[in-house]
């Protein structure tokens, strides 16, 4: 991987390979950290951040749940964002706060610094270059989402990610793009790291945060798009076999952005392609960076 030169750390923009930490630092053990997945994409204003406040805004609601004290402003955060993306020359298309607990004493409950980075890369496409045209083939992970009141899903902390991990290297040892996680309940909850969008007769319906999930924000911007351009969505518990059964199905992410899934656990799903319902909500999401949806929220935000 060519990583970018230039990194932003505890208050400073420093190269890439300065920014370091303690093996000893609580996250690395216990895994107690909170982040965030942000793109950048290029308009045809410059480049701009897609909802880069609700994003940091989200870091410090996941803080708050882990009592992990971020020692910079919201506006210290979103600046820093920018600054790491002009200083590699605009020339990354993701970006990645993280604040997590430091070296200091051990212990579960030690009291320890908090840090804070911001990094940023070139991810391009998360899924594959074809993914969002082509679809992905899917299978439902062995592996279950945490049960209520055992590990916060709404929380976006690193800890969290480990079932993610489980599902997706599951998922491609045999063979497909992505897992599907159940959650305790045996309902669906989400992929390893997207949300989930089955299509019934020309409506959406998704899974409710109550599924053991991340109430993701590309999640919140679809079903925006959706209801503002007429189209029905619906939040309902959802049974695993209606994967099988649903006119199109696609999980959405920032990383992944609105990828189809052609098929799960070897089934076709419709027509076993991108359907007319998922590339509409395609072009009006790629549409608020080339101008064709306009950008009515406030969602970009110029570097």
């Amino acid at each position: 991987m060519q990583y970018p030169q230039w990194i932003w750390q505890n208050g400073a923009i420093k190269p890439w390979a300065e920014a370091t930490t303690h093996v000893m630092s609580h996250a690395l053990h216990y895994g107690s950290s909170v982040f965030e997945g942000i793109r950048c994409y290029d308009t045809a204003s410059g480049p701009a951040i897609f909802r880069l406040t609700d994003h940091n805004r989200r870091l410090y609601l996941s803080a708050k749940i882990h009592e992990i004290d971020i020692p910079y402003s919201l506006d210290e955060i979103n600046a820093a964002c920018r600054e790491v993306i002009a200083a590699n020359g605009n020339t990354t298309d993701y970006l990645r706060p993280v604040a997590y607990r430091g070296l200091g004493g051990f212990g579960l409950s030690a009291e320890t610094p908090v840090d804070v980075a911001v990094a940023t890369w070139k991810m391009g496409k998360y899924l594959g270059d074809e993914a969002l045209s082509s679809g992905i083939d899917a299978c439902v992970s062995s592996w279950q989402r945490f049960a209520p009141n055992t590990i916060p899903a709404g929380a976006k902390a690193g800890g969290n990610y480990l079932s993610g991990t489980l599902v997706a290297r599951e998922a491609r040892r045999l063979g497909f793009g992505e897992g599907i996680a159940l959650a305790s309940t045996g309902l669906l909850s989400e992929g390893a790291g997207e949300n989930l969008f089955l299509v019934f007769d020309g409506a959406l319906h998704t899974t409710p945060v109550s599924a053991a999930l991340l109430n993701g924000i590309t999640r919140n911007s679809i079903i925006t798009l959706a209801r503002d351009a007429g189209l029905q969505v619906i939040e309902r518990d959802l049974p695993r076999e209606y994967l099988y059964l649903c006119d199109e199905l696609f999980m959405c992410g920032t990383a992944a952005e609105i990828t189809p899934i052609r098929s799960v656990d070897g089934r076709q799903v419709g027509a076993g392609k991108a359907g007319p319902v998922t590339r509409r909500i395609q072009e009006l999401f790629f549409g608020l960076f080339d101008g064709s949806t306009p950008d009515r929220y406030g969602w970009l935000e110029a570097v």
